[in-house]
């Protein structure tokens, strides 16, 4: 491996087949990094985390990390770029983790500001436990190994970074060596992505569009998007609504822009959606269009990788070696800190 000017670590819980929220909030950001000359990148198969809401029915993690596997190869992550890894297989991330978990303060985990959130997002799951709870712990050996120095997040990811940087400075302070480097965010501007019914796109809303959907389920979740009862018809200058559409809310429209219609042509849609000058089925009917234009390479290449799907566990073997042999030297100096023996 060569010495990098940057060191990039991410990853994904595998629950299966990824969405256009998973395509837009990261995906295409790491397939753009791995080409970057200075960057060392590392994706992570974060299956440890999944246990943290999936630990009743562990059984289905193996094929979602089929199932997602499959889905990055086919958006264009490529192993010989990139060091692909699954984390349980790497066993200096729970070993740290553990570590870790000894010196960080409670009140850190329990101010998190997505613990409620997710609590009530994942409602009616018992994941009241001390996994979930202490997940950022986990999360921050996962960055914190690598001497990682740069991650991608969203703004809302913004608080778990901090953290991870608070127990980095508490572990160099009390051990007396700088061992962990403090990383910085790579900023993700990509836009929330809508479901079908207007929410953000989440399993856990049943209401997301698959990279590897085929063309008539695009169709058919389009064309049930939830659109405003009220909005103004096409060529129905006489309603009696005083305020217009707001095509800004609308999940079709939000899709278009996402899916880089252009600006002159994404003011028109909006100024005649205001206007009751477009009806929203031909609105849906373009985006159906678009997304299926958008996503047939995809489906191309995930069909291809399906039909060699025996290669994705030698993918992760070798890339969880790689990965393993990075990470090895730093937690020999973490184990002699703190005063224990490397066998």
């Amino acid at each position: 491996m060569f010495t990098p000017k940057r060191v990039i670590l991410s990853g994904m819980r595998p629950t299966g087949k990824l969405h256009l929220g998973n395509y837009f909030g990261a995906l295409s950001n790491w397939v753009r990094l791995q080409n970057e000359s200075d960057i060392q990148c590392f994706f992570m198969v974060a299956d440890w985390h999944a246990l943290t809401t999936d630990y009743e029915n562990p059984q289905s993690i193996e094929s979602n990390v089929q199932d997602m596997m499959i889905d990055w190869l086919a958006a264009g992550l490529d192993p010989h770029k990139s060091v692909i890894f699954r984390q349980s297989w790497v066993r200096e991330h729970a070993e740290l983790s553990l570590i870790l978990s000894m010196i960080t303060p409670l009140s850190w985990l329990e101010r998190n500001p997505t613990y409620k959130d997710q609590i009530k997002e994942l409602e009616g799951r018992d994941i009241k436990t001390h996994g979930f709870l202490g997940y950022p712990v986990l999360q921050a050996a996962d960055i914190l190994l690598y001497g990682t120095t740069h991650v991608p997040v969203g703004e809302d990811q913004l608080p778990h970074l901090e953290l991870t940087r608070e127990i980095a400075r508490r572990f160099n302070f009390l051990y007396k060596e700088t061992i962990f480097v403090e990383p910085q965010a790579i900023l993700s501007h990509a836009s929330k992505i809508s479901g079908t019914d207007s929410r953000k796109m989440s399993k856990s809303y049943d209401n997301c569009v698959y990279l590897s959907d085929p063309e008539p389920a695009v169709k058919k979740k389009v064309h049930s998007m939830f659109t405003d009862p009220h909005k103004i018809k096409a060529n129905d200058f006489g309603h009696p609504r005083s305020c217009p559409e707001n095509p800004l809310g609308c999940a079709v429209f939000s899709l278009h822009e996402v899916l880089g219609e252009p600006p002159s042509d994404l003011k028109k849609r909006e100024k005649d959606c205001r206007e009751g000058a477009l009806a929203c089925s031909p609105c849906k009917a373009a985006l159906t269009e678009r997304l299926n234009l958008f996503l047939d390479p995809m489906r191309k290449s995930v069909q291809y990788e399906k039909e060699g799907s025996g290669k994705i566990n030698q993918i992760l073997r070798q890339g969880s070696a790689q990965a393993s042999q990075w990470v090895r030297q730093r937690m020999e100096k973490v184990l002699g800190r703190i005063g224990f023996p490397v066998i």
